[in-house]
Formats: C-alpha cells, structure tokens, sequence
C-alpha cells in the first residue's frame, strides 16, 4: 500500500515534473511531506501564489511541458485565478493543486471554504476535486493530457488532507504516445488554390503558430515562396525577425503602417489566429479573402469568417502547403514593402533621441542593442509594450514574452525568474512598468533565493501610463492614475540584489550591459518619457501611414 500524498508526487515524477511553484498551507502538508523526499521534483517557494502560477506557465510557455504550482484553500486558491487565466488565455500548460479541508467529515466548520473547483471551472480547461486515493493516477494523467493538449491552457486538481493521508494499492500511469493528426490533403490543395491564384498574398503568423517546427516550416515556405508575413504580438520571432520577408508586428489595432501592408493583400493566410488576441486585421463581408491555417477550426465572431479552413498540426499543413505550391511570377508585393520601408524609416527617425528621461523608442533600440539573439525579455504590461512589440526585432520564438491574451500586470518578474531557470546560459530581462513592478516585487527575494541571474529594468513614470495614455485619447482630464514609488535602488538592495538608477541615456546602455554581463540580481530604475506617447502613435504614425 502507498499513502495517497506520496503516490500523487510519484505520478507528477512520471510525468516528467522538474518543479513545484508554490507557497503550501496546513492543507498541502501531506504532500509537502512527501515531496521533500522526490529526487527528481524541486519545489520553488515563492512569496505569493500568483508569482508561483506566472512562474508554472512560463515554464509551460518555454518547453511545452505542464508546470506545476501549488497553493492551500481558501485565500491561497483564489490567488492563483489571475495565473490561470494567464495560462488558459495565453495557451501555455499548467496544473494548480490547491489543498482542501478534510472532506468526508467536518474539522472546523466552514472556515477558510470556498467551492474552488467551481470557480477554477470557467477559466480552466479540467478542473476535478481528488475524493479518492484510488483515482489520483488517471486523474493527474487527464489533468497533464488536457493542459498540453493543443490549444494548451490551465488545470486544476484539489486534494483534500483527509485524501492526502489515505493507502492506496493503485500506482502511476504512464503518458501515452500521442500525436497531433495531418491537415486534410484537399484542404490543402484548396489553399494552394487560392495562394496561387491571388495576386498578393500574405501571411499573419499568430501566437499558434509559436512552435519550433511550425517556425522552422514557415521559414522553408517563406524562403520557397517569397511571399512576406507579419506577426501578431504572441507570434514575434516564430521566423527571424530581420528576415527581408518581415513587414513588422501588429501591436497597434490599426492605422499603423503594417496594417497598410495588409491592406495591400488581396488573400491572407493567417496562421495560429485565435481570437483572444486583438485582430491583427479586421474581415468585413466582400473583403480580402482568408485562410485559416490552425490546429482548431475558426471561432467565428463578427469580424473573423474565414473562406477556407486547413486544421491539423500546423507544422505539418505549413510542410503539405510548400511541398505542393509553386511561386507564381504574377505575384507582386511592392505596396508592402514600401509600407514597411516607410515603418523602418519613421522607427530611424525617433530612435536615436537620447533626451533624458529616457524616450521609449530610444529605449527599445538599446535594449535590442545590448541583447544576444537568444536573450529573452519578459514584458509586464502598459505602453512599453507597444513600442517593444512594434520596434524590437525577436530574432529566435519565445524570446519576447508579453501577454497579448489577458494583459495582466505584475507577470514580468515572474516570467524572467522562469526564463532563468529554463535558460540559465542565456540573458534575461525583466521589463516592468513600475505600477506592474510592484504588484509581484516581493520575488525578487526567491530569484536572490535561488541564485537567478536577471536583470529587472523598471519603467518609471511615476503612474499608470497605458490607461493615463488612454484617459488623454478620450479627452479626459488627467486625474486619478499617479502614485508615488520607493526607492527603488534601496528597495532592490534590501533584498540582496544590486540596485541601480539611470542618470542619461548614455548611462542606460552602461547599465544594461554592466547587468547582462554580471552574475545575481540587478534592478534597473529607469525614468521614462511618455509625453510623446499620443502624438506618435495616435497621429504621426497614422497620418504617415495614411500617405503611403
């Protein structure tokens, strides 16, 4: 016989599980028990259960394995919602297991109690409250099938203390061999269809598309074809993006020049779309033509209804499409790259401004700079992400982590923690408004903890600045979105880190090179200017545009 907590942590090892972010309660002691005795399963103790489920998904995002976090009932539960709706919007694995009060008699009344299993059910895909020892294997084994399985997302299992402690005679299940099936040959031949009778195609790579052979088999196609593609945000660096085919990234709903790229096409093929990111075009009825290149057949919403579905493992309809087309010399893509030379020399122009505080284009040109291809930079949300979306060049896939799903704040520090512990040979950055800096600050002691090589470069100025930007475009007056902030070099060293702040824009490329070059912790305090924020983006951009 096995005792039930010991038997759960044989199955996660069965699974292949490395770590267990977590902050355990009374409720997980059970199973905390049992997994200071695994030899193959780290538990990574955070400082906030949120921390933890960034920090699982983020693993998920990188390898395509399930990641793991923990947390007790109650309060503990319900701080892992905004990560599993993280994870389930943005596509990556993981499984949260939240400990419960003893189930099959009272211990303390209703204290601490919530039906957690019914609120993690509209923003997981499985959700299951462990009532038996003797189905813990096939339940762990449903709960990592349905997490990796295509479109990946949030799990959840409950395990209650009375379970924990019970025997159970039943043992480990091993993950079956599983594979994604093939796109359906005539669809295929369909889009070849359309891509070779049309007279300027183009293609949209989303965050779907986001996998290593789907990147490598659209870079084979594009290099056949020479037909050019941009990228939604969740797709940045699915192919090089300094690749001549590259018309730029959709981080504006519309008006900027790669929207007029798209206007140019007379078929898209729109490659991993999912709907919860913002459309990166907008169809309308007798408009351009589209074909929906997805594991998963087009949810269809007022502005989305493509003409021809191809379903299956991307990579795969990606290879049938290449192995079947031929370019078509009748196929001209001029208007589009006059858009994206005209994008590349407006960035020129503003890039190099080196006012202090530091003016965001400028900013994400040094960064691009200091950052090999391979480094990964892990984005909070708020304005800065438009402008690292638009401007920084991702040459390798997953090396911009920013959340076009649900948007959270306060994933930023997180994810580079995760990053580091994925990649510890690479450079990773934390890019984190100071608003969304301080709502998961508190792990900065676990990444000095775990002895995490990051830099953090905190974006200050001082407010909210993506809805104040957004409070100026309505017409509104400025009130109600500032705040003060600590010292942040100070508050970076009472933690063990090294804390610096930036005195010039010639100062900021010192540091960054300094912090990506330095084993530990480092925290960046960096002043911003977002005055221009509206004028560019809201006017100079779409008038320009608009000329073309």
């Amino acid at each position: 016989m096995t005792k039930a907590s010991d038997l759960f942590i044989q199955c996660l090892e069965q699974e292949g599980v490395e770590y267990i972010f977590g902050v355990p309660g009374e409720e997980n002691l059970d199973m905390l028990d049992s997994l200071s005795r695994s030899k193959s399963i780290r538990l990574i103790l955070t400082r906030h259960e949120q921390g933890a489920g960034f920090m699982a998904a983020t693993y998920g995002r990188h390898t395509g394995k399930t990641g793991v976090c923990l947390a007790t009932l109650g309060p503990g539960a319900t701080n892992l919602v905004t990560a599993a709706a993280y994870a389930q919007l943005g596509g990556m694995p993981i499984l949260m297991v939240t400990g419960q009060k003893p189930i099959k008699k009272s211990k303390q009344g209703r204290f601490q109690i919530l039906d957690v299993v019914s609120m993690m059910g509209p923003i997981t895909k499985y959700t299951h409250q462990l009532a038996s020892a003797d189905n813990i294997p096939s339940r762990i084994r449903e709960a990592f099938r349905l997490a990796e399985e295509e479109k990946p997302g949030a799990t959840h299992l409950e395990f209650p203390e009375d379970v924990a402690d019970e025997d159970t005679d039943s043992t480990p299940i091993k993950p079956s061999l599983a594979r994604r099936p093939s796109a359906e040959p005539k669809a295929v031949s369909a889009a070849v269809k359309l891509l070779q009778d049309a007279k300027s195609p183009i293609l949209v790579i989303g965050a779907g598309a986001n996998r290593k052979m789907t990147g490598r088999m659209l870079r084979e196609f594009v290099e056949k074809t020479g037909i050019p593609f941009l990228t939604t945000q969740l797709g940045k660096g699915v192919i090089d993006e300094t690749h001549p085919m590259f018309l730029g990234c959709a981080a504006l709903s519309s008006g900027d020049f790669v929207h007029k790229a798209i206007g140019a096409a007379d078929l898209i093929v729109n490659i991993g779309h999912d709907v919860i990111e913002k459309p990166p075009f907008f169809m309308t009825n007798g408009s351009t033509e589209v074909i929906h290149i997805s594991t998963r057949s087009a949810e269809v919403d007022p502005v989305y209804f493509p003409q021809v579905e191809v379903l299956g493992d991307i990579a795969n309809a990606i290879w049938q499409i290449k192995e079947e087309i031929l370019p078509a010399a009748h196929w001209e893509f001029g208007k589009m790259f006059a858009a994206r030379k005209a994008e590349v020399a407006h960035t020129a122009s503003i890039e190099d401004d080196a006012r202090f505080p530091i003016y965001p284009p400028h900013l994400v040109k040094k960064v691009r700079e200091a950052m090999p291809a391979d480094g990964i930079i892990c984005l909070d949300n708020g304005v800065y992400k438009i402008w690292f979306a638009r401007n920084y060049a991702a040459r390798q896939q997953n090396t911009v982590l920013l959340d076009n799903a649900l948007a959270t704040m306060g994933a930023g520090l997180p994810s580079a923690m995760a990053s580091a512990m994925v990649y510890p040979d690479r450079k990773v950055m934390a890019i984190c408004g100071d608003g969304g800096f301080m709502m998961n600050s508190q792990e900065m002691e676990t990444a000095v903890r775990l002895g995490l090589n990051i830099t953090v470069l905190i974006l200050n100025d001082g407010s909210y600045g993506m809805i104040r930007w957004k409070q100026a475009n309505m017409g509104f007056k400025d009130w109600g979105l500032t705040y003060g902030n600590p010292d942040f070099v100070k508050y970076a060293e009472a933690y063990g880190a090294s804390g610096y702040r930036v005195e010039s824009a010639d100062h900021l490329a010192e540091l960054i090179a300094h912090t990506l070059d330095t084993p530990g912790v480092h925290l960046i305090d960096c002043p911003v200017d977002y005055s221009d924020n509206d004028r560019i983006l809201n006017h100079d951009i779409k008038q320009l545009s608009a000329a073309l």
